[in-house]
């Protein structure tokens, strides 16, 4: 009698292959670089300066900057799936406008009507990229200068300003350092947990790698795309809000370029302008980066103006973007 040999049992899952060396350090560049960056810049900072570590100085950079991480958080959903919003810097003067014509009303409404017009804004512009199949660049292009003139009707061509009571609790909001910042650190811990504790978070990162490949598994692309862009109005809405609340009044002239710092603090922070990678995380340490640098600027070269510091956004933003296209390179070479 012959003895049969079995064949060895099949395992369970295939084994997915290891990363090489070349891919694991290009995934931690990507994604943790602004913060080695910022850490650094920090240290040096530091050293060479001592007017940069005191507390008045770091209150004022985190203060003055809570409202744009709001403006970032947004963005990060909305790049990660491949799209973009350019409406949100007009968004966030138009909420602005509404917080402190609402807080004559009364708090609820002060908080209530910036949310509700971001909120429904931001619905039209994801059914028109989602449904319509329109550009994103196209459509909240369009929502930039619809807004403007939004703004304009509101304020009677901006001879109306809307000032925020004294005794209103809305301007509590805004004021001093830990509020805000407290508000915005909430905002982006739930969105942290949204973006990678969540299906629908999963299918961000899905659809930015391959939209069609998400389609064909069945996820929800088109209501997700929707709800990208109705986050990325609400959080604009309600950053413009915290900051009528801080200035006291809703100003029309805030937030023209405010677009393209979220977008540079973004991709600063790793989220690839594709789509299909980043995170929450990185995007908050490509907002500080950035706001150390303006500080560190307002500093040493304020004889310059403003123009020198718009010079360095657009070269950071360009230094990242050739560095990301090179990780790329590196990881599909490996």
């Amino acid at each position: 009698m012959t003895a049969t040999v079995l064949p060895p049992p099949a395992t369970a899952k295939a084994r997915a292959p290891r990363a090489t060396l070349g891919e694991r350090i290009a995934s931690q560049v990507q994604r943790r670089g602004a913060l080695a960056v910022l850490v650094l810049v920090a240290v040096i900072a530091s050293a060479t300066s001592s007017t940069f570590p005191t507390w008045s100085n770091i209150s004022s950079i985190l203060g003055n900057n809570a409202f744009v991480w709001l403006l970032a958080l947004g963005m990060t959903f909305v790049i990660m799936t491949g799209g973009i919003d350019l409406s949100v810097g007009s968004m966030y003067a138009l909420g602005g406008v509404l917080g402190a014509y609402g807080s004559t009303h009364g708090t609820w409404l002060a908080v209530l009507l910036p949310l509700a017009v971001g909120a429904a804004w931001g619905t039209v512009q994801g059914l028109l990229v989602a449904k319509a199949g329109m550009a994103p660049f196209i459509v909240t292009l369009v929502g930039l200068l619809g807004l403007r003139g939004l703004l304009q009707a509101v304020t009677n061509e901006g001879a109306t300003t809307y000032l925020v009571p004294q005794h209103s609790a809305f301007r509590h909001l805004g004021a001093g350092v830990w509020t805000p910042v407290l508000i915005t650190a909430a905002l982006f811990v739930l969105g942290a947990v949204l973006l990678t504790r969540t299906g629908f978070g999963h299918t961000l990162t899905a659809m930015g790698g391959n939209e069609n490949a998400a389609v064909l598994l069945g996820l929800p692309v088109v209501r997700s795309k929707v709800l990208v862009y109705l986050l990325s109005g609400t959080l604009a809405a309600a950053a413009g809000a915290l900051g009528g609340a801080r200035l006291g009044s809703g100003v029309t002239t805030i937030g023209i370029g405010y677009e393209l710092t979220a977008i540079a603090s973004v991709v600063i922070g790793g989220t690839l302008l594709t789509g299909g990678s980043g995170s929450v995380g990185g995007t908050a340490a490509g907002v500080l980066l950035l706001a150390v640098i303006h500080n560190l600027i307002d500093h040493y070269f304020s004889q310059y103006g403003s123009a020198f510091t718009d010079a360095v956004n657009g070269g950071f933003l360009a230094a990242v973007v050739l560095l990301q296209t090179l990780l790329s390179r590196t990881q599909q070479l490996e």
